[in-house]
């Protein structure tokens, strides 16, 4: 069995990037079609490997993009939904200066950030739409847009894999879908 079907190895991965308060409800192993993320941090600098905090940084705006297939991990908590990847990929990065001081959604950077940690942890109510529908397989096509612009094309597979490493995958992944349908 793959080691990225395994429902101990998802919520290790997906704790790393849940909020202090929050508690996972559901998680499910997904496939990335695609992602476009953008995130404002502030009172930062960047780095070879990620943002610095800094009395005197600046607000930076983060472009975080990949545009091919790729193994997730997708989970929501009361509040959040949850990324994490299964296994390293690699991202594209662009960064711009943000907008200046006062602007909305700005991060506070206030320990070192690495790349992999950005685009990970979204507000459930900060979606805009969320479109479900039927894929093959039974699989469910998701298309979630946030109000800032950034998107996620997702595919939830029906299984968990094989094996048995993902018991609960069907009882999540319709936890998951009812509470997107609630947002979108």
């Amino acid at each position: 069995m793959s080691e990225i079907f395994s429902e101990r190895n998802m919520i290790e991965a997906l704790k790393k990037y849940i909020p202090a308060g929050e508690t996972l409800s559901a998680g499910i192993h997904a496939v990335s079609k695609e992602t476009d993320v953008t995130e404002l941090y502030g009172k930062c600098i960047y780095t070879e490997s990620g943002l610095m905090p800094s009395e005197n940084g600046g607000v930076i705006s983060v472009h975080k993009k990949k545009f091919a297939t790729c193994d997730i991990y997708f989970g929501i908590t009361q509040s959040f939904f949850v990324l994490a990847d299964c296994e390293r990929y690699s991202h594209a990065y662009e960064f711009d200066d943000g907008p200046e001081a006062g602007g909305e959604g700005i991060k506070e950077v206030t320990s070192f950030l690495t790349f992999t940690d950005i685009g990970t942890c979204f507000r459930l109510a900060d979606i805009k739409t969320c479109e479900i529908k039927k894929g093959m397989m039974g699989s469910v096509k998701c298309f979630i847009t946030m109000k800032n612009g950034s998107y996620f094309k997702l595919m939830f597979p029906k299984l968990g894999g094989l094996g048995g490493g993902m018991p609960h995958h069907a009882q999540y992944r319709e936890a998951i879908l009812q509470r997107l349908a609630r947002q979108g």
